[in-house]
C-alpha cells in the first residue's frame, strides 16, 4: 500500500468532518434555522467556556460519570452472571424463556416511575435505570456466547478431567466466550450512554438535568454542548475498552 492510499481514509473522513460543520454552520447563518433553535459550531466554543468557568460542566460530567459507572458495572456483571447461567443449563433456560419474553420489551424510560418511587429523586435511581438498560444486552450476549462454545471442547474437557460445572465453566466455556461476552459490553457502553440521560431528566444531578434545564430557558448551545461531551467521553472510554478487549484477548493473536 502506498503512502497515498494509506492517506486516502483519514483524508476523506477530514473533508467529510468539515463539509458537515461548515453546512451545519451555513443552516443558521443564513436564516434556514433560527440560531436559537440550532446554534451554530463557532457559538459553541465561548458557550463551552461559560459552562466550565462556572464549574457547571465538571459537576454534571463528575455526576454522570458517577452514575454510568455504576450502572454499567452493576448491569454488566448481573447481565453476564445470569446470561452464562441459562446458557449453561438448558432448565435454567427453559424455567425463564417467558420471563425473558415479559420483561426483555419493557423500556427503560417505563421503569422510571418504579425507580421514583423505589429510590426516590437521588443517584440511586439513575444506576437503577442504567443498570436495566445494560443488563438485557449482557445477559443476551453472554448467554448466545455460552451457547455458541463448540461442543468438541466439552469433550475434550472432559477427556482432560474436567467434568464438574466449574471446572468446565473456568477452563473451558468461559475462555471460549468471552469475545462474544466481551463484545456484548462494548454495545452496552453506548447503551449506557443512552441510558444517563434518561435517568437523569427526571432531576438527578447530571448530564441530564444540565440539559433539561438548558432546554427550559432555550439555551441551546449549552445542550449542543453536552450532547458533544457525551459523544467525546463515550469515544474516549470505546479507545480504552477496546484496549482492554485487545488485553484480555491476547491469547488469540
Amino acid at each position: 500500500m502506498t503512502l497515498l492510499q494509506s492517506l486516502r481514509a483519514p483524508a476523506l473522513a477530514f473533508v467529510g468532518l468539515v463539509a458537515f460543520l461548515l453546512l451545519w454552520e451555513a443552516i443558521p447563518f443564513f436564516g434556514l434555522v433560527n440560531p436559537a433553535f440550532l446554534p451554530g459550531p463557532s457559538a459553541l466554543p465561548k458557550a463551552f467556556w461559560r459552562e466550565v468557568t462556572s464549574g457547571a460542566w465538571l459537576a454534571a460530567i463528575l455526576g454522570s460519570l458517577g452514575h454510568y459507572f455504576t450502572g454499567l458495572i452493576t448491569g454488566s456483571v448481573l447481565g453476564a452472571a445470569l446470561g452464562v447461567l441459562v446458557g449453561m443449563s438448558r432448565i435454567a433456560e427453559e424455567a425463564t424463556a417467558w420471563v425473558v419474553r415479559l420483561l426483555r420489551p419493557i423500556p427503560g424510560l417505563a421503569w422510571v416511575p418504579f425507580a421514583i418511587i423505589w429510590f426516590g429523586v437521588n443517584p440511586s435511581a439513575a444506576v437503577f435505570i442504567i443498570a436495566i438498560g445494560v443488563f438485557w444486552i449482557v445477559f443476551f450476549a453472554a448467554q448466545g456466547a455460552i451457547r455458541g462454545v463448540d461442543r468438541d471442547l466439552i469433550e475434550v474437557a472432559d477427556a482432560f478431567g474436567f467434568r464438574t460445572s466449574w471446572q468446565r465453566l473456568s477452563k473451558i466455556l468461559l475462555p471460549a466466550a468471552m469475545p462474544g461476552i466481551l463484545i456484548g459490553v462494548r454495545t452496552a457502553l453506548g447503551q449506557a450512554w443512552m441510558a444517563v440521560v434518561a435517568a437523569e431528566i427526571f432531576g438527578v444531578a447530571g448530564v441530564g438535568q444540565r440539559m433539561m434545564q438548558a432546554s427550559s430557558l432555550l439555551a441551546t448551545d449549552i445542550v449542543v454542548i453536552y450532547m458533544l461531551t457525551m459523544a467525546g467521553l463515550y469515544g474516549f472510554l470505546d479507545t480504552l475498552f477496546v484496549a482492554f478487549q485487545t488485553w484480555v484477548l491476547r491469547w488469540k493473536a
